[in-house]
């Protein structure tokens, strides 16, 4: 064996125990040092906002680039619900977020420790029927649905209760995390009545032949009833309005509502083309109105709202009912029980025009849960009728009219376990 073959096999040997202490410390760094992934997860991006609705009802949806771990809790002192998400890119139209609604305001952004933050203030208490994280059906990222709607102050602290109880706050899930999930039993409540003055602020409402304007005779007239219902003692009354002011037709209904109104009464005094009619009406909701006089009267009415520059849209089509057909049904029987009983006893002590109870699709009689009537007291565009509506003498005389009758409707209801 010579000097090379020798050289050789050492070098061979050499090269093996090499390559094998390579091997082995790669595989050590590995260990130490994992391999980052190329394909690592991309920044949370919010990339859309939207809200649809009323006062009543909202729907909010954010879009995200991809799904976000939710987690969301209630807090009071204003009424807010707050959604926490990962540290997120807020991408949004500063317009999207204008307060609209039940939302009196939307606020966003990073809270620092990896943590973002969607606050949603409630114009006063409210439900969350729903808030569910969803895939967009074109595959292009994520949505965090959210259902509200006006309730109690009583459901809403019964909503904090149960969250207190659980965990703190709620994590979205299938479930769908559900507040309010139905009535609450309030065994101490009386009966309620709200009592909503016709138009105000900016909307004058109709004007009579000697310059009577409406929302004046309505607040006073709806003053002399609140009086007269809280002098019995049995009831509790609110107002939508006290004062000379604008308020949307939505909002009344979204008092009426966080009231836990058993009957809201709102009050009007309209005018008509044929001078000779005279007397007061009674109306309830209806699709399709009673006559034309009344289709007429619903449109003028509805109208209110373009008055100060608010018109709504109907956004039926994206708000999720939040009532079932059988309690829409149930609170159309008990209005129409109501009006009934209202025109029997109006009879006995001012005039009615003919055919006195009618119905028409008003928007502020539309509370799904709340029995709503609309009286109109007499027009404006009759000269007797003008005079009896400033009449201190014959307001008392409707006023306990009235009384009378929600008297008559309250003990009804309570014999049949309804109400207070």
């Amino acid at each position: 064996m010579g000097l090379a073959a020798f050289t050789d096999k050492g070098g061979r040997a050499g090269g093996a125990f090499f390559h094998a202490a390579c091997l082995l410390l790669l595989a050590v760094i590995c260990l130490a040092f994992p391999p980052v992934s190329l394909a690592a997860e991309a920044p949370l991006a919010a990339t859309g906002y939207k809200m649809a609705g009323d006062a009543t009802k909202m729907r909010i949806v954010m879009n995200f680039n991809r799904e976000p771990d939710v987690r969301w809790f209630l807090l009071r002192g204003p009424h807010r619900l707050v959604v926490d998400l990962p540290s997120t890119k807020f991408a949004i139209n500063a317009k999207d977020v204008k307060a609209r609604g039940l939302v009196r305001g939307v606020r966003y952004g990073d809270l620092g420790e990896g943590v973002s933050r969607l606050i949603l203030t409630g114009k006063g208490p409210f439900a969350v029927d729903r808030l569910d994280v969803l895939k967009n059906d074109d595959g292009s990222g994520y949505r965090i649905a959210i259902d509200m709607s006006a309730a109690s102050a009583r459901e809403f602290d019964a909503a904090l209760a149960n969250q207190a109880l659980t965990t703190g706050s709620t994590v979205s899930s299938d479930k769908g995390g559900r507040v309010g999930t139905g009535p609450i039993s309030n065994p101490g409540h009386r009966f309620t009545v709200v009592i909503d003055p016709g138009h105000g602020g900016i909307d004058g409402g109709a004007e009579g032949l000697n310059g009577t304007v409406e929302k004046d005779v309505t607040l006073a007239f709806a003053k002399e009833l609140r009086d007269r219902l809280a002098a019995a003692s049995k009831y509790d009354v609110f107002m939508t309005r006290e004062t000379d002011q604008f308020l949307r037709l939505d909002d009344r209904v979204r008092i009426a509502r966080q009231h836990e109104a058993d009957l809201l009464i709102s009050i009007h005094a309209d005018t008509i083309r044929v001078k000779g009619v005279r007397g007061a009406t009674v109306y309830t909701v209806s699709d399709r109105a009673s006559d034309p006089e009344a289709q007429a009267l619903a449109d003028r009415e509805n109208l209110s709202d373009q008055f100060a520059g608010m018109e709504i849209k109907d956004d039926n089509k994206e708000v999720t009912d939040i009532l079932i057909d059988l309690i829409r049904r149930e609170t159309h029987s008990f209005s129409m029980s109501f009006a009934h009983t209202l025109v029997g006893q109006l009879s006995t002590s001012v005039g009615l025009i003919n055919n006195p109870q009618r119905s028409a699709s008003f928007k502020v009689l539309k509370a799904p849960d709340v029995p709503s009537v609309l009286v109109e007291l007499g027009y404006l565009s009759n000269a007797k009728d003008e005079a009896q509506l400033l009449s201190a003498d014959w307001r008392s005389k409707a006023a306990q009219s009235i009384t009378d009758a929600i008297a008559l409707f309250a003990s009804a209801r309570a014999g049949a376990g309804a109400g207070g």
